[in-house]
């Protein structure tokens, strides 16, 4: 996001390119090199996700450290992309549907603020709030079912003495065998086992992330331009430095604030209980009562370290990628002719 601010006090004024709104977007170009950067990303990312995954279901903290060091000694570097092409195959239409949610959301919102009077930085927020929300809700559709299916396959070679009991010790081969155990056993709404909880987890971040980057961005921007009286136009390397100081800001309170609810969230989807010799789902008051008897509030908290680092390196790869991509995907102009 993207603005232009002048100081009256100072006759500064900075000159940042415009931000490209959605009728601008060459839709097929967009979708199609979107799906191909953040693919990319996802790649890169994985590891780390796969680590966060695994202290979430531990009984006990496991340092980061550890957890690498089993992974590598008992599964190999292959440990680390366990579940990783059911992922990518659920990321290509989840981003599809993420974007379009995002940037159709965010037109239509940011134009109907300024309309009834708030001010550019108020609507903005606004508009990105709103977009955030929709987005994560549209996009959850699709990426319950993967994170189901994925996560199942990150912790299934998990070998630590400290996992928890109710780990799903049922064998998958790919993701498409634990597709189709998994809808065998539980039915379609076994694939969307923790969809309730994803969407309170994922729709506020979200909502509250979008906010916070606009904000965030357009502040520093403001104090780049209170320091230059001259005014100046940033070249690239100050366009993306910004881009990613924002999107870390935002990634901080994101995680700090939904992390209890992203650890009940992947234990729902991936733990489960034995009653009579027969295997049952978990559900949230039994998750949360475990969680307490296990160490309280700071178990809710395991795998914040790494759930961080991904939300911080994965917001500011998907904020840089995702300009970069809007730049790349607007319509060419068609020249005037007399």
């Amino acid at each position: 996001m993207s603005f232009s601010a002048a100081e009256d006090d100072s006759g500064s004024e900075i000159h940042i390119p415009a931000d490209i709104d959605w009728h601008m977007l060459d839709k097929s170009k967009f979708f199609f090199l979107g799906a191909a950067l953040f693919s990319g990303v996802s790649a890169a990312l994985y590891p780390i996700v796969v680590l966060k995954t695994r202290q979430q279901v531990s009984s006990t903290q496991v340092s980061c450290l550890k957890m690498s060091f089993s992974i590598m000694k008992y599964e190999g570097f292959r440990g680390f992309y366990r579940g990783f092409g059911t992922s990518l195959t659920g990321t290509i239409p989840a981003r599809a549907l993420y974007m379009g949610a995002l940037e159709v959301t965010k037109s239509s919102v940011g134009s109907a603020t300024v309309s009834l009077g708030f001010s550019d930085t108020s609507a903005t927020a606004i508009a990105n709030a709103a977009a955030g929300l929709s987005s994560a809700m549209a996009a959850q559709l699709v990426w319950t079912p993967i994170d189901v299916v994925s996560q199942r396959l990150m912790v299934q070679g998990y070998n630590d003495i400290n996992r928890s009991k109710n780990v799903n010790f049922c064998r998958y081969r790919n993701g498409l065998d634990a597709f189709r155990k998994i809808l065998c056993a539980d039915g379609p709404k076994g694939l969307y086992r923790g969809f309730g909880i994803s969407i309170l987890t994922y729709a506020p971040s979200n909502a509250v992330w979008w906010a916070s980057y606009s904000v965030a961005h357009k502040l520093i921007w403001s104090g780049m331009c209170k320091k230059d009286e001259s005014g100046f136009r940033p070249d690239l390397k100050a366009l993306v430095a910004v881009q990613g100081l924002s999107a870390a800001m935002a990634s901080g309170v994101s995680a700090l604030i939904t992390m209890p609810l992203d650890t009940i969230k992947t234990r729902l989807q991936v733990l489960d209980r034995e009653e009579n010799g027969v295997r049952k789902p978990l559900s949230i008051p039994q998750t949360v009562r475990n969680l307490v008897q296990e160490g309280g509030l700071a178990a809710c908290y395991r795998g914040l370290g790494p759930r961080w680092a991904s939300m911080a390196m994965s917001a500011t790869t998907m904020i840089t990628t995702y300009e970069f991509l809007k730049r790349l995907s607007t319509k060419t102009r068609e020249p005037l002719t007399t």
